[in-house]
């Protein structure tokens, strides 16, 4: 990639800030415009700030004049001006999640002091100054925990069931973004990850080099996403169109799972060797855990009593174990998803997010503590925890093996005998099209 900001192409008050294929120009302080044109200047006032300025009677239309009243709504802005994600309503105790410009996203209003997983709505701005290239820093041999924090990806080191925090290290900057997923193919050594600002889904190589975006059409707010490394697949929910889809792990050949019976879906995990799909949906109204086959059969509906907002889901390929992390319920459970029952491992957890496991541990993201959160789930207590340096809120985790799991699936070799995509079950695969493209060249079968 060749820097794109050597030509003079910002405004002479502006900073030019490289990105992979392009660039980015913003105004310095002081200085209003989009980076082509800057003017010295106070900032124009966001949607926000005009809605609450509105609100508290400093608007012209507004009487200026006596109190606000007690009931109506006063939305709140984060620092930089930007609808918050959650907005609540202080007379009546309910919370919300809204979109970048302000609008309630169906299915999020929660009540009973329980605060919606609302994410990001826009990006935070670039700081003024010298940027990290957009290059993955190559990865020693080894196992290691991957995780988002808004606009990078970082990685701890793992020694048997131990993080070595103090080797902990930015793995990738992407200071324009806000990463939500992330995933792990221990085949090609390649990150996958999920970005709500663009929004698209990206990968890069762990041993250097920069990153490719593979799907940036066709999405709204992908915040799961799932590998399959032998059927060589990845599966996304979008929990702004209410969608799972699959697709090859280039980004083509997509194809829809489903697109009904979902109001939240936001963590999915695979049982490469099963042919099984495992997906949370938050949905105030009946959160749930859901399961399928690969090929979108067999859906049914795995767990659905005591849930409270399902964020996190994790598959253990060793013990067949299904495990999630809910802060509505403020707990760690697991199961094997071929029995009856399930195990509380951890209550009175805080907010966890994103969950992935190792070996006897659990790892949980934690938005109200800022940290990674290690817990041994055969003694049932958590056992360390690691806070980066910066503080911000954490997103996605996964484990990157330092080898694959033992195992296969009937999509394994020579893609399952299938033109387009393998789609593995427990007991074969299913040859499925992408859309709109059966019958040029493409057979379906089971």
């Amino acid at each position: 990639d060749i820097d794109e900001c050597q030509p003079s192409r910002c405004h002479p008050d502006a900073v030019c800030y490289n990105t992979a294929g392009s660039f980015i120009c913003r105004c310095r302080p002081g200085y209003r415009g989009d980076g082509f044109q800057c003017t010295l200047g106070v900032p124009e006032k966001t949607a926000c700030q005009r809605h609450r300025e509105r609100i508290l009677g400093r608007d012209s239309s507004y009487s200026p004049r006596g109190p606000r009243p007690v009931d109506r709504f006063l939305p709140r802005c984060d620092e930089h001006g930007n609808y918050a994600p959650v907005q609540c309503n202080s007379f009546t105790g309910l919370c919300w999640c809204v979109d970048r410009d302000g609008n309630e996203i169906p299915g999020t209003r929660t009540g009973q002091g329980l605060v919606p997983p609302c994410l990001a709505t826009a990006a935070p701005p670039l700081p003024i100054g010298p940027t990290t290239r957009p290059d993955v820093v190559p990865l020693p041999p080894g196992t290691y925990l991957l995780f988002a924090q808004s606009g990078k990806i970082e990685r701890v080191p793992l020694e048997g069931n131990d993080m070595k925090k103090n080797e902990a290290k930015a793995l990738l900057h992407l200071p324009d973004k806000v990463i939500v997923a992330v995933a792990y193919d221990c085949v090609d050594k390649m990150i996958y990850w999920t970005d709500i600002t663009g929004p698209s889904i990206s990968q890069a190589r762990l041993q250097g080099g920069e990153p490719t975006v593979i799907v940036r059409t066709g999405l709204e707010s992908p915040e799961g996403i799932a590998i399959d490394h032998l059927g060589r697949n990845i599966f996304w929910t979008d929990s702004g169109l209410d969608k799972i889809e699959v697709a090859k792990l280039d980004g083509t050949q997509r194809r829809v799972l489903f697109d009904t019976d979902l109001v939240n879906p936001r963590s999915i995990v695979t049982d490469p060797n099963k042919g099984h799909l495992y997906w949370t949906d938050w949905n105030r109204e009946a959160p749930k855990i859901e399961t399928s086959y690969m090929d979108g059969t067999n859906r049914k509906v795995l767990v659905k009593d005591g849930l409270g907002l399902p964020n996190g889901l994790t598959f253990d390929h060793y013990s067949s174990t299904l495990c999630w992390a809910d802060a509505g319920t403020k707990r760690l459970e697991c199961m094997n998803p071929n029995q009856l029952g399930r195990r509380k491992v951890l209550e009175g957890i805080q907010y966890p997010f994103g969950l992935t496991s190792y070996g006897k541990n659990l790892y949980y993201t934690d938005w109200r503590r800022d940290a990674v959160i290690a817990v041994d789930h055969t003694v049932a207590r958590e056992n360390d925890n690691f806070q980066p340096q910066k503080r911000s809120r954490l997103y996605g985790i996964t484990t990157a093996y330092s080898q694959c799991p033992y195992g296969s699936n009937y999509c394994a070799v020579n893609n399952g005998g299938c033109t387009h995509l393998c789609l593995a079950t427990p007991t074969g695969r299913s040859c499925r099209c992408p859309e709109n493209v059966v019958g040029v060249g493409c057979t379906e079968r089971n």
